[in-house]
């Protein structure tokens, strides 16, 4: 995801403006894992090889997104790893 993206990438669900940003992974001005986040309802948007995964809940696979925590739970802030909705890891 190029860094510029986040100039348009509002929350899907209250539509929050801006989301936090949080790099693991960048190539030049490409973000190729990371996370996004929303201070105002706590909801995490991981992003895998450079595609931004902002699924409503409903929609999104739990057994990735703990796969996703649990490999880059020392590079993400607690408040998105032990916290963060729709699911977290203790």
């Amino acid at each position: 995801m190029k860094r510029k993206m986040l100039d348009i990438l509002a929350c899907p669900i209250d539509k929050h403006y801006p989301l936090e940003l949080f790099e693991i992974n960048t190539e030049d001005e490409v973000i190729v894992d990371g996370a996004m986040f929303c201070t105002q309802c706590g909801r995490f948007y991981p992003i895998i090889d450079e595609i931004p995964v902002m699924l409503p809940d409903d929609l999104r696979k739990k057994s990735e997104d703990i796969d996703f925590l649990t490999k880059f739970r020392e590079k993400l802030p607690e408040k998105i790893v032990r916290q963060g909705k729709p699911v977290h890891v203790e």
